[in-house]
């Protein structure tokens, strides 16, 4: 009987996975919710807006649902690491594992590849939370336009998901 050898690659979850699991939104759903309302009023209190209590009513659960789905967006853009697979016999895929899918997973800040890979992940998803915000969250709403504007890059700036960039390896 011929025997195989099988290599077990990145066995340890990468932490920004966890958004994936359901049981860690009992944590994560309240605190961004939380930190969303905390922002929208504050950023409204910044831009010296009146009756900031019902504008902020009438759009925290859309940007906090939308903050979601860029998120989730971002986390998948970030498993593309792992899920575009190469031979890792090949001199292409070793240079693929050891500076993307491992360094991605793992710790980012060991590659600058890795560092790019991360740093896109987290622009698109900020881009993303933008656009959701501005285009389709705050499209209704009695602010002004450069308000909007604000608001939304207030946003995209202050809840993009740099947790991507916590090295994984920290936890194990």
């Amino acid at each position: 009987m011929k025997r195989k050898n099988v290599k077990l690659y990145n066995i340890i979850f990468p932490i920004w996975l966890l958004w994936l699991i359901p049981t860690t939104w009992i944590v994560v759903l309240p605190a961004n919710f939380i930190i969303d309302l905390l922002l929208v009023v504050l950023t409204l209190k910044y831009l010296k807006v009146e009756n900031i209590k019902p504008i902020a009513k009438s759009i925290i659960f859309k940007v906090w649902i939308f903050g979601f789905l860029a998120d989730f967006i971002g986390t998948f853009l970030m498993l593309l690491s792992n899920i575009i697979d190469f031979d890792y016999n090949t001199p292409i895929g070793e240079w693929w594992y050891n500076n993307i899918t491992n360094a991605v997973s793992y710790n980012p800040f060991t590659s600058i590849y890795a560092i790019l890979w991360v740093t896109v992940c987290v622009v698109i998803t900020a881009i993303l939370i933008y656009i959701f915000n501005y285009r389709l969250v705050l499209r209704k709403s009695s602010l002004e336009d450069s308000q909007k504007k604000k608001l939304a890059l207030s946003l995209a700036i202050f809840t993009a998901p740099y947790t991507f960039f916590i090295p994984t390896a920290w936890f194990y």
